[in-house]
């Protein structure tokens, strides 16, 4: 069975990692796909195509999540062209790590722009529509270490930690008008990024972890298929950790 059949959905920051893995099983769901991505032009190119061989409809967008009109502009072309929005995830961030006594002014706002003002940028721009909808689903990608920081990210910590505040006030504010806002709080997920890690340190990493693993773009996925589909409808405000158990 397909959970997202005829809903489109908007992906931001989806050319690789866990945004990728979103994009496809959401298309394996019968999901519209409009994705986001800031330079890998090749990579949008291959996986529009991918998309499409699922048969639903499929468009990459070179977009800044991080710049307010950039958003703005994105939500209107998705809607003349896919003609609804029925779900957002905000996926898009970047990491700066360092102490905060060697942090710079600009690693900090620059973090805090991409990771947490673009939720902001998106949200707002999918806002009218979903209002006039009276429906709709927004998932926004926090972190284990927005729940309970970590040493070297205090940027990174903060922008998560405010996507958690930030999504619960949506849902109390767009409640009423049965649109859903809810987190989604990764653990240690195994891309393309944590490939270039130290060995020893990955499975140090994977050893401290309940379930004796890191996690995969498709677990995550699927956590959002669920909060995306109408198994959902009575989910509203939560933070979900899906970490492997690393929070238990």
């Amino acid at each position: 069975m397909k959970l997202l059949t005829g809903k489109t959905s908007i992906i931001t920051g989806a050319s690789r990692g866990i945004g990728k893995g979103v994009a496809l099983v959401f298309a394996q769901n019968g999901s519209n796909v409009a994705f986001t991505y800031s330079s890998s032009v090749e990579a949008a190119n291959q996986l529009e195509k991918e998309l499409k061989t699922f048969g639903v409809k499929a468009k990459g967008y070179q977009s800044n999540a991080a710049d307010f009109n950039a958003s703005q502009k994105l939500a209107d072309q998705v809607l003349q062209e896919f003609g609804a929005i029925d779900v957002l995830v905000n996926n898009a961030g970047i990491t700066k790590d360092n102490l905060l006594m060697r942090m710079s002014e600009e690693d900090f706002d620059q973090v805090i722009e991409v990771n947490l003002k673009s939720v902001f940028n998106m949200t707002k721009a999918v806002q009218r529509t979903m209002l006039k909808q009276r429906k709709g689903s927004i998932i926004n990608m926090s972190s284990v270490v927005g729940v309970k920081g970590n040493a070297g990210q205090t940027n990174y910590a903060a922008s998560k930690a405010g996507i958690i505040g930030f999504s619960k006030s949506v849902a109390l504010e767009l409640g009423s008008r049965n649109i859903r806002s809810n987190v989604i709080a990764p653990g240690f997920i195994e891309t393309e990024m944590t490939a270039k890690l130290d060995d020893q340190k990955v499975s140090e990493w994977r050893s401290a972890i309940p379930l004796k693993r890191g996690g995969t773009p498709k677990d995550i996925a699927n956590a959002c298929v669920f909060l995306a589909s109408d198994l959902s409808l009575y989910v509203t405000g939560q933070t979900l950790n899906v970490d492997g158990g690393m929070l238990t």
